[in-house]
């Protein structure tokens, strides 16, 4: 089985009207290759085309917030008929303790009869983080988290890197399928043309992997909206890894969904 590929959506919370002259549908050809969206809050995205035609996701990415309270998780996905649910955005490097995590997995995802990945963990080796992090997650889950997928971010310098990463997961955790919901290289010196030989590898390499469900290329926003609205995040990664050129058509990473 092959992977489908995801598309990631420009985060609401952080582009709010801006993002309304970004269309994800222009990714949805109709051929099934891009099926998703996502934009971490639980609220689709305010984009020209909502959601393009594409499947959306909601994510519950904090413990409880204004954007997405916890409080209107159940309504919300029943409301919106999601099928699937993401959770707690990179818990492993924002505070949250595995335990307490656990606890309010327990309380507030095991109850959504649909499907649901675990906390999306960075690749940080860090004591701690990361896929640790994730190791005593499930030990103070014991057997009473339920979910169908590991949820991983990846950011680094090299292929092999993110293969081995990947691979490392599915060892650990390979009674469950994983979903890369975040992943680029970090600020390459090659700038967008490095980033397209890395995602036409990474795509081709999790096409062949059935173990990944899907898998969400950083980031479906354009260079300039990326910049204004992400400054730390475009000096991290760079902006040759969007999926849109200023003028919202396809970029050359976004081409490769096709």
């Amino acid at each position: 089985m092959y992977a489908s590929l995801a598309l990631l959506a420009l985060s609401a919370t952080a582009v709010q009207a801006d993002n309304g002259a970004l269309d994800p549908g222009v990714f949805n050809n109709g051929d099934g290759q891009v099926v998703a969206i996502y934009d971490w809050e639980t609220y689709a995205p305010p984009s020209t085309n909502g959601a393009g035609g594409l499947g959306f996701i909601g994510m519950q990415r904090c413990l409880d917030c204004d954007s997405s309270p916890i409080g209107q998780l159940a309504a919300r996905q029943k409301d919106q008929g999601w099928a699937t649910v993401f959770t707690l955005n990179e818990p492993d490097i924002n505070g949250i303790a595995a335990a307490d995590a656990a606890g309010w997995y327990k309380q507030n995802i095991n109850p959504l009869a649909i499907k649901k990945a675990f906390p999306a963990v960075t690749s940080s080796s860090d004591a701690g983080k990361g896929l640790n992090w994730l190791d005593a997650f499930f030990s103070a889950c014991g057997t009473d988290c339920y979910a169908d997928y590991v949820n991983l971010h990846w950011y680094g310098t090299s292929f092999d890197d993110f293969v081995a990463h990947v691979e490392e997961a599915h060892s650990r955790f390979n009674q469950f399928k994983i979903v890369i919901t975040e992943f680029a290289l970090t600020n390459p010196a090659g700038g967008q043309a490095d980033q397209v030989a890395f995602f036409k590898k990474a795509f081709d390499w999790l096409d062949q992997q059935d173990y990944v469900e899907l898998y969400f290329p950083f980031v479906a926003s354009s260079p300039s909206l990326f910049s204004a609205n992400d400054a730390a995040g475009a000096g991290y990664v760079g902006t040759g890894s969007c999926l849109f050129n200023d003028d919202g058509t396809p970029s050359a990473v976004g081409n490769l969904m096709y």
